[in-house]
């Protein structure tokens, strides 16, 4: 036999110890594929969750793209992996994605255990550095922010400064319409009474002019009608 021109796939063939009689056959791709998957580690992990919260106000960002971020994410975790040389294996963005949100559920639900029983009540590991970021509610987000900034120059400044509202100017009324004497309204009333009066003098003369070409034309059917029959017994003598 050559074998010089021919690719061989090695197999393994595993007998299955659940259901007699059947084999599993699993190829080498498979097992090479198996073996490159990433493996989250403590480590892995927690550089996984100091550069997710490092990160974590550009991912708050009304408008921003997740996939770029989380490839940032992931090649910072690949980066500090390479520099400790754990392995060769490169994590993709979207497992990091995965990852974190499993994670998140995993600190919402210890979340919850420290607000009933207490922070000490928790054992997880990573909560701590969690809920420094994830914890805090936007009010205290903004308190702090306020002291950070009034404790600068330009906050300083700001508030010795006294300030005087702008506002804003009221639109310019119209001018009140005059008001007509009693004699101008009285002699309003009677032009439109006028007008009403030749209207209804107009539209009885035209009724009357209907009526009567109606009667003529009533009249002009009756005359050809004699006509006729006086025509139809001539003809019958």
């Amino acid at each position: 036999m050559f074998f010089n021109n021919m690719e061989v796939i090695e197999t393994i063939v595993i007998q299955n110890t659940e259901v007699e009689g059947k084999e599993t056959v699993v190829s080498s791709v498979d097992t090479d594929q198996t073996k490159a998957e990433f493996i989250w580690t403590l480590q892995a992990t927690w550089h996984l969750v100091n550069t997710r919260l490092e990160m974590d106000q550009a991912f708050d960002q009304p408008v921003c793209k997740k996939k770029k971020l989380w490839e940032m994410v992931a090649e910072k975790v690949n980066a500090k992996l390479r520099e400790s040389e754990v392995t060769d294996v490169t994590v993709k963005a979207y497992e990091c994605d995965l990852k974190w949100r499993n994670m998140l559920a995993t600190y919402r639900k210890n979340a919850e255990r420290a607000k009933r029983l207490g922070a000490i009540s928790v054992h997880w590991e990573f909560f701590k550095a969690m809920h420094e970021v994830l914890g805090k509610s936007r009010e205290e987000v903004e308190a702090q922010c306020r002291a950070k900034f009034s404790g600068t120059r330009v906050g300083k400044v700001i508030t010795s400064k006294r300030f005087t509202p702008i506002l804003p100017t009221p639109p310019p009324t119209a001018a009140p319409c005059p008001t007509k004497p009693p004699q101008d309204i009285l002699h309003l009333y009677m032009e439109l009474q006028e007008r009403k009066m030749n209207m209804w003098a107009q539209q009885k003369a035209l009724e009357e002019r209907k009526i009567e070409a109606i009667n003529n034309l009533a009249q002009a059917i009756s005359s050809l009608a004699q006509k006729n029959s006086a025509q139809m017994s001539k003809d019958g003598h």
